[in-house]
């Protein structure tokens, strides 16, 4: 990424969002990336289609809304849509756009998972810069040579056992 990127943070009104908006732009705050703009919409419905109006004018974006199921399967529909209407603005623009729209039983789920915000700038930033520097930690690293090394022994009984190892 060699010029700092412009985004837009795409945020229903509806269902109270602040967390993920904040986990969002700490997150880019934390990073220097200082051009970016928000801008409301009145619910998760709505934010493909304000993405799809200011696609040009962004280098890329985050949605941030929250869904929480009734008991209708109009919950189904509409999470079903948006995430839709998102990918393919995506794939057709070529813009990576952070889904931080959450869909949720409840408004206790929903602030369970305020560090979504966060993860959906993670992976616009990825998405911008693919050859970023990764580190690992010293354990990841140690891991990742571990696996490696059990895959050219092929020997699949191994390779499961460490796999749910690490799901632990």
């Amino acid at each position: 990424m060699k010029k700092k990127p412009k985004i837009l943070i795409v945020r229903s009104r509806y269902n109270n969002t602040m967390g993920l908006y904040a986990s969002a732009y700490n997150e880019l705050d934390k990073r220097k990336i200082k051009n970016v703009k928000s801008l409301f919409v009145n619910g998760a419905f709505e934010i493909p289609v304000a993405i799809a109006r200011n696609i040009n004018k962004f280098d890329a974006f985050v949605a941030i809304g929250i869904i929480i199921k009734g008991e209708t399967p109009n919950f189904n529909l509409i999470s079903q849509a948006i995430t839709d209407g998102i990918m393919q603005l995506s794939i057709l623009h070529k813009k990576p756009i952070g889904n931080a729209i959450l869909t949720c039983l409840n408004f206790e789920q929903a602030e369970e998972r305020g560090q979504k915000g966060k993860e959906a700038v993670e992976a616009v930033l990825d998405v911008l810069n693919p050859d970023a520097d990764h580190k690992l930690t010293k354990k990841q690293d140690k891991e990742l040579k571990e696996f490696n090394d059990l895959i050219k022994e092929d020997d699949p009984e191994k390779i499961i056992k460490m796999v749910r190892k690490a799901k632990k």
